[in-house]
């Protein structure tokens, strides 16, 4: 068993020269996977329409998340959201200073 450790909030390491979300797999089994989510600016340029639910928690920073029914939901740090599978959304906003930090829990 591996006992590593992993923190959340450590982005020291981070190239934020890349115009694509920084995603970090922290656990994955058959039902369900983790990641952390780094967002810096970054918008969805496409609609999501995952297989899955997904909760996300945002840890640090400002987004939105706009679904396709117009309603937009606004997160700050500490929020939380469930996104139930086939539920079409897409991320209208990410904070720069400070980045995003999502934890992003996908599940059947």
């Amino acid at each position: 068993m591996n006992h590593s450790v992993f923190n959340l909030f450590d982005t020291s390491s981070l190239n934020y020269s890349t115009k694509e979300e920084i995603v970090n797999l922290l656990f994955t089994s058959e039902n369900i996977r983790i990641e952390r989510i780094v967002s810096y600016g970054q918008i969805s340029e496409d609609w999501y329409n995952q297989e899955e639910n997904e909760w996300v928690f945002l840890l640090q920073g400002n987004a939105s998340i706009l679904f396709d029914d117009g309603n937009e939901t606004h997160l700050k740090a500490g929020d939380s959201l469930y996104i139930p599978a086939h539920s079409k959304h897409k991320v209208s906003f990410t904070s720069t200073k400070p980045s995003c930090i999502w934890l992003a829990v996908f599940f059947n």
